[in-house]
Parts: C-alpha cells; sequence; structure tokens
C-alpha cells in the first residue's frame, strides 16, 4: 500500500513538473510575411486563365525603298490567355488574340492607310522577376484574317472594304514585354511585337516589302 501512494505521489509531481514546463515553453511564430509569402507560392502553382484587352500603336519597319516611309496608326487587341506554371518563377503563358495592325503613308497621290486584323498567337515564356514584376518572351504566329485600304487626297476617299491582301497571310514573329500584377487577378502589360518575315508584296511595287511591328498596352484578368 505504502508502494503504491509512493508511486502515485511521483506521478503526480512528475505530471505538474511537466506542465509546469510546457506553460513556460515560448511559442514560435512564423517570420514576418510568412503568410504573404506561402500564398503567393500557392497562387504561383495554379493553372490559371483570362482575357485580355488594349490599345495597338502599329507601323512597319524594312520598307527596303529609300522613298518609301510610314507612320503609325492605333488598333486594339483583345483575346484570352492561359498561364501553365512550369517551376518557379518560370511559367508558359500562350495567348489567342484578335489584333489590328497597319501602317499609313503620304504619297503623290494623296494619304493612304492599310489596316490589318490578324489572329495572334503568342507562345510565351513567363519569367517572375520579383512579386509582383514579370517579364515575357516568346514567338508568335500571326494569321490575317482581313485587310482594308484607305485612299485620301484633296477631292475624295475610296475605302476598298475587302481589299484581297496578296502578301504573306501567315507570319513569325517575336514578343517581348513586362507585366505589373495590380493585384490577384489584374495585371498591367505593355509589349514590342514584330515580325520576323517579310509581308512579301512583290506583286505591288507600289508598297514595297515590310514587316509589321506593334507597341501595345493593356491590361489582363484572371480567373481564379
Amino acid at each position: 500500500m505504502k508502494k503504491l501512494v509512493f508511486i502515485a505521489i511521483c506521478l503526480l509531481i512528475a505530471g505538474d513538473v511537466s506542465a509546469q514546463y510546457y506553460r513556460r515553453k515560448p511559442v514560435r511564430r512564423p517570420p514576418p510575411g510568412y503568410y504573404n509569402n506561402q500564398r503567393r507560392h500557392n497562387d504561383f502553382y495554379q493553372v490559371t486563365a483570362g482575357i485580355k484587352g488594349g490599345l495597338n500603336i502599329a507601323n512597319t519597319v524594312d520598307a527596303y525603298n529609300s522613298d518609301w516611309t510610314t507612320n503609325t496608326i492605333a488598333g486594339a487587341n483583345v483575346g484570352f490567355t492561359l498561364e501553365v506554371p512550369i517551376i518557379y518563377p518560370l511559367s508558359f503563358a500562350p495567348e489567342v488574340l484578335w489584333s489590328q495592325k497597319g501602317f499609313s503613308a503620304q504619297t503623290v497621290d494623296g494619304d493612304f492607310k492599310q489596316r490589318n486584323n490578324f489572329i495572334d498567337v503568342p507562345l510565351l515564356a513567363k519569367l517572375k522577376l520579383t512579386p509582383g514584376l514579370n517579364f515575357v518572351i516568346g514567338p508568335q504566329l500571326s494569321f490575317l484574317v482581313s485587310s482594308k485600304n484607305i485612299y485620301r487626297n484633296d477631292f475624295a476617299t475610296v475605302i476598298e472594304e475587302r481589299y484581297d491582301y496578296e502578301g504573306n497571310k501567315t507570319l513569325v514573329g517575336g514578343v517581348v514585354g513586362l507585366s505589373i500584377d495590380l493585384n490577384r487577378t489584374v495585371d498591367l502589360h505593355a509589349r514590342y511585337t514584330i515580325d520576323l518575315q517579310d509581308s512579301n508584296t512583290e506583286r505591288y511595287s507600289a508598297i514595297p516589302d515590310y514587316r509589321n511591328q506593334v507597341w501595345q498596352i493593356g491590361l489582363g484578368f484572371k480567373f481564379r
């Protein structure tokens, strides 16, 4: 009986000492920013789809004719985006965009403008430089959908709504740009795109071969 009482007293003392130890043990808290960093990490590894739209400032380069100069025209771009994470900080970011391109020129016969509507398919590598700042680069396939010419002189304006464009209708180009994440679902982006192939308009000597170049700025919206 004495042994049982002694063992019970020892157990009570040991339990009290253990309780005092755990009450006094400091609680380890995560470092500042831990939960934000964890959320950003989890967000990165989500496959996301979205839409985007913005402004095009289009022109041409390499007309191969010193007497032929072109000016910019304004257009629009709108389409769908996808982002597939590969390994931090790299993602694959393909897009499908409707994009307006073209140029204006002053000729001896008056003002001339050509506006082309393309379906652009950028196949981009997206690199997260810092939280909120991203760099994109990659090739782009462009498919001509329609083309329109506008002629203006001092007396009349002539518009060819269904102009039969005889140059290359499928072009390979390149894209480079930056984007800023305004929040988890909205980003502001700026890009430069350029064709790597000529328009091949040699049947029309009045318009030398050229390559499209476009400056783009716009907003993207992700679905989460």
